[in-house]
């Protein structure tokens, strides 16, 4: 997931001692800088906030959102596309999943505000399906 930005404002942001000891120990651990640590929470807290069903989580392909208590996003996006050829894709997709129209609904609003990030991941998913399926 990229978070870059065309312009940046430096910030300066107090933190008590304790915070700033915990936030540069994760970010050592995942060999990041504090700054990319701090940005990265801003942003994915940003983002939950907008979009209060969404998480993000970690993964052999980097971070991706993904619905609370169910899967990513980019996978309930891509499963309505392939559902496209129904009337009602969303209807269906409910009833033959365990997904709520919450849930789905949730997904389809963060993927209005991200497109180019879940058709990245859905755009990865199949070209990986496909290399797999030529072997």
């Amino acid at each position: 997931m990229c978070y870059n930005a065309d312009v940046s404002e430096n910030v300066s942001v107090r933190l008590e001692d304790s915070l700033a000891q915990r936030l540069r120990m994760r970010a050592r651990a995942a060999g990041e800088t504090l700054s990319d640590r701090l940005r990265r929470y801003a942003e994915e807290g940003v983002r939950r906030d907008e979009h209060p069903l969404i998480t993000f989580r970690d993964g052999p392909t980097g971070r991706r959102a993904g619905l609370v208590g169910g899967p990513d996003v980019w996978e309930v996006v891509m499963w309505i596309e392939d559902l496209s050829d129904e009337r009602e894709s969303v209807a269906v997709l409910v009833e033959e999943s365990k997904l709520t129209r919450a849930q789905i609904d949730a997904a389809l609003r963060y993927r209005a505000g991200y497109p180019d990030e879940i058709s990245a991941r859905i755009d990865l998913h199949r070209q990986e399906t496909s290399a797999a399926s030529n072997l």
